[in-house]
This record gives C-alpha cells, structure tokens and sequence, in this order.
C-alpha cells in the first residue's frame, strides 16, 4: 500500500531551519502541565548525606528508588527467548571469563512478553578484547565506540563498561543518591544505568546468574506503563534532543504514557529536534511510522507539538479537519497509518518508501 503525499518528508525546507535555542523552548508554564495525562508527580528532591560516595550533608540529590535484583524466572524471562546470534556472542565472551549482560530495551521486552527489535550487550571486556574474541567484529564509533560482532548474518552490538564509563569524565551536571549499600559492581552497574535514556530502559540481565538488576525504578515504571527519563527531563533531553523523539517511539510502541516531568518537557523543547541533523530525523520517524505503532505515534507528535515541527503538511491536515490535541477519533490519514500499522511489527518493519 502506497500512501500518496507522505513519501519521505512533507517539507524539505523545514530541515534546514536551525532556530537559536531560546526561541525554540517555551518559558515552562507548569499551570499547562495539569492537561496532560500523567501517573505520578514529579521527582522529590531529597537533602541528606550521600550514601557510599563521601558525599557532603547538606547537597541536594534526587532519590534513587531502592534498587531491586530479581530473579529472572519470576519475571517470566528464560534463556530460550534470547536469539541464538546473542546467545553465541554471551557465551563466547562467559568462557573466556568475562562478565556479560543485557541491557537497554531488549530486556523491558522480554518482561512484557514482547519481541525485541535487537539485543544489545554490555561486559566487562575491553573493545579490543571483544574484537580479539570474534573472527568477524570491528569496533565502530569514536565519541562512544561499540563493537559490532557478526554472527550468523546479523550484527550484535556490545558494549564495555570501561568505554561508557568514560562518559562520566568529571562530576555529573546533577546530583543522583546512590543505591544503599551497593557494593563495587553494583556501583558501576549503576553508574551505566545513568547513562540511559528511560528508566523502563535501564535494566541489567546476567542470564547465567538469572537476575535482572533495577537500579532506577524500572520495572515499577514498566508495571505502571510509564516512560521517564532516568534523569530529570530538562537535562535528558539538553543532553540529547533525539531522546525526545525516542521518548515518543517507545510510548506508542508499548502504549505506555509519559510522566509528569517527561510530558512537560517534551512538549516544551519541541523545537529543540530541529538541532538533529536531516538523517538523523528521518531515521527516528522510519522507527516510529515503519514498525507497527505509526497510528499511535502520530497521535503523540499531534499532542505533544512535534508534528507541525516535522511534518507540518500533515499537522495542517489535522487544523484543517479541527482535530484537537487530545481528540480520540480517527481522520483518514490515522485510518492509513492504521491498515499499515496491521501489516508491520518490531521484526517486520517495511520500507520508509510506503509512508
């Protein structure tokens, strides 16, 4: 099915527009926030001692919810569901005495009984460890490099803790409490789970000791169906605007909704998506229209503001039809994302030449 008037972008000019910052963000008017439909309020700010890092009495931190470690059986997650390439790469690195685990939202799938678009793999093992242990594996990236193991005709992503950890260079632009009486691998479990982008998405899987690590709330914030950001919203999405985008995605995917502090700012730095360069934007809508949640995901970019930044031809459309922001009936153009969305899934996406 071709959908005529929605191949590729509706206004190619709109990309090149790269507006300064201050007359992108709207001035927070945390009267609107009441409009928008949440599940919890947002993050108390605690003032105690610092547990475990020295820090000082009397600084600010946000509370870290009591970290939890769960066997993976009880969360219905077994070995069998993880795909054989992944498998051979865990164990390829377990024998040679390497920590390994999953991490990222392939693990929030496997809880919710979901099929995971890829697996992604974190260990102990330096890059170049990695690539030595592997007979087709390159390292790729050079702000935050990866290796991409080939093995049996798709490609698994790993990670080391030592690279990511360098992304902490200095003192975080935030204060976080750590978990309570964590010892030295929970702490640099930890201090990877800050890294990522949501909550639902910081969860750790060893598949050989069977437990699943949540260090930030994230299987709470799964059984409430709610997408945060693991740190507060303003600096998450400053940090990285894309993480905007991403936030919408996985909403629509899972039909979760967004938290409080989450919705206001992604709603309020709407504009700031236009710093992503023109790949990169079509990128994350082809994850958004080709795999199954296209419907739901324009109904989030109508709500939230984003779709006249992106596609601005069809936000007219809905102006046009007086479609409002939170409106819940349908319009000709969501009835054809819907057809579509009946065709496609996570493993099944089509072509970005369809929508």
């Amino acid at each position: 099915m071709t959908i005529s008037g929605l191949n590729g972008f509706a206004c190619r000019s709109h990309f090149a527009l790269r507006l300064p910052i201050f007359h992108c963000v709207r001035k927070p008017r945390f009267g609107s926030v009441a409009a928008i439909e949440t599940l919890d309020e947002p993050e108390r700010i605690i003032d105690e001692k610092r547990h475990n890092l020295g820090g000082e009495v009397g600084r600010k931190y946000h509370k870290v919810p009591e970290w939890k470690k769960l066997n993976s059986k009880e969360l219905g997650i077994s070995t069998s569901m993880i795909a054989r390439p992944t498998r051979k790469v865990l164990n390829g690195l377990r024998q040679r005495g390497y920590e390994v685990y999953l991490v990222g939202g392939c693990v929030r799938d496997l809880i919710l009984k979901r099929i995971p678009k890829d697996f992604d793999i974190i260990t102990s093992a330096e890059l170049k460890e990695v690539a030595r242990a592997f007979s087709r594996c390159e390292i790729v990236g050079k702000r935050f490099p990866i290796c991409h193991v080939h093995v049996e005709g798709t490609i698994v992503e790993v990670s080391s803790f030592s690279t990511t950890g360098r992304k902490f260079s200095g003192d975080l632009s935030y204060d976080v409490q750590s978990p309570i009486d964590c010892d030295e691998k929970d702490y640099v479990r930890w201090r990877n789970c800050l890294q990522r982008d949501f909550t639902i998405n910081g969860l750790m899987f060893d598949p050989y000791a069977k437990l699943v690590y949540d260090y930030m709330g994230g299987l709470e914030d799964i059984r409430k169906a709610k997408v945060k950001t693991m740190i507060p919203a303003s600096t998450s999405f400053q940090d990285d605007c894309a993480r905007i985008l991403r936030a919408v995605r996985i909403a629509a995917r899972l039909g979760f909704r967004f938290s409080r502090e989450t919705a206001h700012f992604v709603k309020n730095f709407a504009c700031t998506i236009l710093r992503l360069d023109k790949g990169r934007l079509l990128m994350e809508m082809n994850y958004m229209l080709a795999y199954g949640s296209a419907e739901a995901s324009l109904r989030l970019l109508w709500k939230f503001g984003l779709l006249e930044v992106l596609l601005p031809i069809q936000a007219a459309y809905f102006v046009h039809h007086g479609f409002r922001r939170r409106d819940k009936r349908t319009n000709m153009l969501l009835s054809l994302f819907s057809n579509l969305d009946k065709l496609l899934a996570p493993d099944r996406p089509c072509h970005s030449s369809l929508w």
